[in-house]
């Protein structure tokens, strides 16, 4: 059995779709593009697929992960290529890569986000960003089933700043602000809107409209230089790492 990791994005209006909706779309890609998928046993047999810390609804994402299991060897990139020709505008598969190490989902423990706030001024940002960092707590409340909670959303945020993006694609007329969240994934997760309620509760920052939010990598945290590295680099490694399986010739003579 072939194990297969993806890389795929959602892009513009799609978004807005729900997990749930995407993963309905992706099995119908599996089936168009003919991939021999392995499936699980029981009375209601489901293909074998992994997903892994999806982005929340309404969030863009360049960097969204799965795995699927499959009975027979293919080529990681000419699958890749027939499952991006199955799947929507948005829904992109933008890496692939063979399984030859275990523990992806243990290599997800931050992510890169990117906030775009349409009618905040980058100096009012600004100002809300270093007290925000000054805090040593910042207690925000999330609704849930069970009711409201509080909880600490400062802890998780390893690094926050305003930045400048190279593309606009947001009208020139009006400000808007942008900013470049580091955050762990702890329990409970802490996800950017949180950090938003958090900007709101120290500086009284408040987007006159809902911001943009995009998710541009997830990865292994890196705890000197704070950033999140590649979590499919350790299996290209193993791929291109020279075998051991056969002696080398000068160990043959």
């Amino acid at each position: 059995m072939q194990r297969i990791r993806l890389r795929y994005t959602k892009r513009g209006r799609l978004r807005f779709t729900s997990h749930r909706d995407f993963q309905r779309a992706f099995e119908r890609a599996l089936r168009r593009a003919e991939v021999p998928m392995a499936y699980s046993a029981g009375f209601t047999p489901h293909p074998k697929v992994s997903y892994a810390n999806a982005a929340p609804t309404g969030t863009g994402s360049e960097a969204e992960y799965l795995e699927i299991a499959l009975t027979s060897a293919r080529d990681p990139q000419r699958l890749r290529a027939l499952l991006d020709e199955s799947l929507p505008d948005g829904l992109d598969i933008t890496d692939a890569v063979e399984a030859r190490t275990s523990g992806l989902a243990d290599r997800l423990t931050a992510s890169v986000w990117e906030l775009r706030l349409a009618g905040v001024e980058p100096g009012d940002a600004e100002k809300a960003v270093v007290a925000f960092n000054a805090a040593e707590v910042v207690e925000v409340q999330r609704a849930t089933k069970n009711g409201l909670r509080n909880f600490d959303a400062r802890a998780a945020v390893v690094h926050l700043e305003t930045t400048q993006s190279e593309t606009a694609d947001r009208p020139t007329d009006q400000p808007c602000a942008i900013l470049r969240l580091v955050v762990r994934h702890v329990t409970p997760a802490v996800r950017p809107d949180d950090v938003l309620s958090g900007l709101r509760a120290v500086a009284d920052l408040a987007p006159p409209v809902p911001a943009a939010v995009t998710r541009l990598a997830q990865g292994l945290l890196d705890e000197e230089t704070g950033t999140v590295t590649d979590p499919l680099a350790p299996d290209r490694e193993a791929a291109e790492a020279p075998s051991t399986a056969e002696p080398t010739a000068a160990a043959k003579a």
